[in-house]
Formats: structure tokens, sequence, C-alpha cells
């Protein structure tokens, strides 16, 4: 389930999205007013700002004030900075390699910091969303059983089972694994919706969903996203076969420059 082989980049990889977020005691401030100053600390980076009004959506009949969503984004809309009351988040939906994003997180990390002052993290998470599509990897026709290892699968690991006459078949499990970290992961085939338009494609979605959680002192954040981010190609590579590993083109196996983010 764990690969051990040295990781690689890959010139047709299938991450839709990459996504960092650090949980932490509610900041009043920042819901009662404009993060201007945090603004001006990235606004070179990140020059778009939306603000939005999200509903918590807890099931209860107590009426809640909106959360305020701040949204910073670059001009390309490939990067966005998330802050709310309650975390702060960097979505990636061009993903190349962990030091690029780590130096994309580096400065509005820094300034949250630096201004809000934050108690302990209570959670620290990344997210890596992966559509595998068989038609941008020439890959038509091939079953996903010859994919996608058979603990991922399901019934559709089974030779007798046909791929054309499963309509649903996910799986999802919560594990502990090494340096203190759990994982969340969600597998399994789907169509893949984005704004209004549905990807008439099945593709396989894989989704891993790395935190650690509890008490996580704010000058230990930059150790425990290395920790999380190094456990993220072994998980990926354990679920795939040498076929598909192979169709995604690997380029090159390199090594990735320790503690990468230098906000601490």
């Amino acid at each position: 389930m764990f690969s051990t082989e040295k990781r690689c980049r890959y010139a047709q990889p299938q991450l839709a999205e990459v996504i960092c977020q650090l949980r932490f005691p509610e900041i009043l401030t920042i819901q009662a007013n404009v993060p201007a100053e945090f603004q001006d600390a990235i606004r070179d980076q990140f020059p778009i700002y939306l603000r939005r009004q999200e509903l918590p959506g807890n099931g209860q009949l107590v009426k809640k004030e909106p959360v305020i969503n701040h949204q910073f984004a670059t001009a390309d809309g490939t990067w966005r900075v998330n802050l709310t009351s309650k975390f702060i988040s960097l979505t990636c939906s061009k993903y190349i390699c962990w030091e690029d994003f780590a130096a994309h997180l580096d400065k509005p990390l820094a300034a949250f910091i630096q201004i809000y002052k934050p108690a302990p993290f209570e959670r620290i998470g990344l997210r890596y969303l992966n559509f595998i599509s068989r038609y941008q990897l020439g890959l038509e026709g091939i079953p996903f059983s010859q994919l996608i290892q058979p603990c991922y699968l399901g019934p559709l690991a089974e030779e007798d089972v046909p791929e054309q006459g499963v309509s649903r078949n996910t799986i999802d499990c919560e594990m502990a694994i090494r340096g203190g970290c759990r994982v969340k992961i969600h597998a399994g085939p789907g169509k893949v919706k984005r704004g209004t338009r549905e990807d008439p494609e099945i593709k396989f979605i894989f989704d891993q969903d790395l935190f650690m959680s509890g008490n996580i002192p704010v000058n230990y954040s930059a150790g425990a996203l290395q920790t999380l981010h190094d456990q993220a190609y072994p998980i990926f590579r354990g679920a795939i076969t040498d076929c598909l590993h192979k169709a995604m083109n690997p380029e090159m196996i390199y090594n990735e420059t320790k503690a990468a983010i230098k906000t601490l």
C-alpha cells in the first residue's frame, strides 16, 4: 500500500488541486474587520480579492451569523489564499512541485502569523485531489483494474465484474500513518463536475487528505507540512500500477529540499 520507490515528477500529472489548510481557534478580529493589513502584505503575489458569505452547514435550527471568507488570488486564478476566522488555506490548480507550492505558501502564512498571532493550530492538512483521465493519457479501453491497485477497486478488481455494469463503487477509509499523521482516502470511478458542466468521461478519483490534529505549536507548522507531504507520494504510487505510472510519463527522480517553507 505504501510504495518505497523514489519520488518522481510526472509530465502528465492527474492532479486537479492541491490544498493546504491550517485550522486554529477562532479569531474574532478576522470576522469583524476587513483584513486590509493582510492584503497589503500579500497583494503583490495575490492581487485579486473576493469576499464571500457562507452559512454554517451544521444542520442546526439555531440561527448563526454567516462566515466571511476572504479570498486572495493570483491574476490567472491558479493560486488562491482563503482566510476565515477559523482557518487559512492555499489552493493550487496547477501544481508543479513541493518547492513551488511552499514558496507560494510562505508569504501568506508568515503574514498571517505576524498579524494575527494565532494560538497553536488545531489541524494542519494537505489534500491531493487526482482525477485520472484515461482519455488524456491515451489509455481508452483499458479497464481501471489494470491501472489501480485492487485495494482501491472493491468489486471492480474481480475479473467477472464488468466495469460498465457498475453504477457506483467507492472506497472510503481513514487510518493512522507514520509521523503522528492520519489520512482520509476517497477512491473510485465517477464523473467530475466543474461549475455547471459535467465532464462526460468517467475518471478515477483518488482523493487523499493527510493531516495532523491536536495542539500543534505555530513554530512546528512547517515541519508538520513537510512530514505530511513526504507521505503523499508513497500512498499515491502505491495505489497505481506500473501501467498507469508509465502512462503519466515519469520525467525524473529527484531529491526535494527539506523545510522548503521558510516562514518559521
